[in-house]
């Protein structure tokens, strides 16, 4: 009899959960949506430059919504941010659930030189980042004379960011690899000569790899040396070159960069944040890219 009332009871305990899950209909079968934003996922600004200058608050409000987390800016002048005061953009970016960690400084321009270094580190602290980037040399200063005084004046610049807080750093394209009358600019200057404790590179995997480098290779011989990486894919692997050419630019895991692979060697290489990037703002859809970036991210390499 004992038996019988507890398979009563078991029949009707059952029996009122499939009910539940038939109300609930086929949502009680779904996993539980991906909180993207807990990834940790930045984007570096320059890659939706024009829609930024068209409407920044409506741009900043579509990447939290697509959740990303962390932003790197690329609009820095006479103290502002995009037109905004520090305090004014860095209110905007935390009420849309995200935070400001970095700054390249001036692209496609001087950036920042020992002269204008306490100003901007000062803007920059006022705003709240933990870096600041020299994103650009330009095409005259690409000798071996001027990289010698520019990474001398960098470490001066790194001392200045450091009395505000503030780790200052320097992000690469290609040419910096080219073999120049038997030096090699990023290997044979800047590694040897910027001091690690006051200048930390930022890789950008793309031009690494277009460059010819092996990123895992890199952080081996110069341990703890990147602790910001830049994440955007290349549709083909070629041969070495180092012009500036940005057409092979393609989203993040659409491509053929391993991604995986490199982010296994993080800690070898002292990563602490990586920025999605794209040079050429998605090809005119620079949000639908994007999408694809940090659903990649998201669901394939960072899990």
């Amino acid at each position: 009899m004992g038996t019988l009332n507890n398979r009563r009871s078991f029949l009707k305990i059952t029996g009122a959960s499939a009910l539940g899950l038939s109300l609930l209909g086929p949502a009680a079968c779904k996993p539980a949506a991906i909180d993207r934003k807990s990834f940790g996922v930045g984007l570096q600004l320059y890659t939706i430059r024009d829609a930024m200058t068209a409407d920044a608050l409506g741009s900043l409000k579509k990447l939290s919504d697509m959740g990303f987390k962390n932003l790197e800016l690329a609009d820095y002048s006479d103290g502002k941010f995009y037109g905004f005061s520090p305090l004014e953009l860095k209110k905007i970016v935390n009420d849309l659930g995200m935070e400001i960690l970095s700054s390249h400084t001036q692209v496609e321009a001087a950036g920042i030189t020992v002269d204008n270094a306490q100003k901007m580190a000062d803007d920059h602290a006022e705003l709240g980042v933990k870096y600041c980037v020299q994103p650009w040399v330009n095409e005259p200063d690409r000798n071996i004379e001027s990289y010698k005084k520019m990474v001398g004046d960098w470490n001066e610049v790194g001392k200045i960011m450091k009395g505000v807080g503030i780790q200052f750093g320097y992000h690469n394209h290609n040419f910096e690899f080219a073999n120049v009358d038997g030096i090699v600019p990023y290997y044979d200057i800047f590694m040897a000569e910027l001091d690690a404790d006051l200048v930390t590179m930022e890789l950008d995997l793309f031009w690494a790899n277009k460059a010819g480098q092996d990123p895992v290779e890199m952080f081996k011989k110069y341990p703890g040396r990147f602790q910001l990486l830049h994440f955007k894919d290349m549709k083909t692997k070629e041969a070495p070159f180092y012009d500036v050419i940005k057409d092979d630019v393609c989203s993040v895991g659409a491509g053929v960069i391993d991604f995986k692979t490199i982010l296994a060697s993080k800690d070898i290489a002292g990563m602490k944040y990586l920025f999605v990037e794209d040079d050429n703002q998605g090809n005119g859809m620079p949000f639908e890219e994007l999408e694809i970036s940090i659903n990649n991210l998201t669901t394939k390499i960072l899990v």
